[in-house]
């Protein structure tokens, strides 16, 4: 599977990590960046996360800010993504599973490095569940 993920100044103190530990895990990865902590604004990075998905350049995107929420929001201007901000994994396994959630976004301010672990597994192991699920995605159009 490749994942695409990004970040911006602040929630590359995740990024970093995450992107060692599911390159551990066999996942390929493609990094978009920030690559430094120097001030940036997260709309750039969550737009390209989207577009590498919707352009099929990846399956999944996992983009980090301070809270989660300014980064999703910018991946979520991009036909065809549905990114979620999670804070647990239970939220994380349901929204792949009811929403088919493609881009999981995580707040360094919000979530340490063992819970986002936790937080990742659990949603990319999840599998749209489809059917009545499907007919409300369709809504989305």
């Amino acid at each position: 599977m490749k994942l695409a993920i990004s970040c911006d100044h602040v929630g590359i103190i995740l990024k970093n990590p995450i992107k060692d530990w599911l390159t551990e895990l066999g996942y390929e990865i493609i990094d978009f960046g920030a690559n430094s902590e120097e001030r940036t604004d997260y709309p750039i990075y969550g737009k390209l996360v989207g577009e590498a998905i919707s352009e099929g350049k990846a399956d999944l995107g996992i983009v980090f800010c301070g809270t989660g929420v300014g980064i999703s929001l910018s991946a979520n201007k991009v036909s065809g993504i549905r990114a979620v901000v999670c804070s647990e994994p239970y939220s994380a396994k349901l929204s792949k599973e009811h929403n088919n959630t493609n881009v999981l976004a995580l707040g360094s301010r919000v979530v340490g490095l063992e819970l986002a672990k936790m937080i990742i597994t659990e949603w990319i192991k999840a599998e749209f569940e489809g059917g009545r699920h499907q007919d409300r995605i369709d809504m989305y159009k």
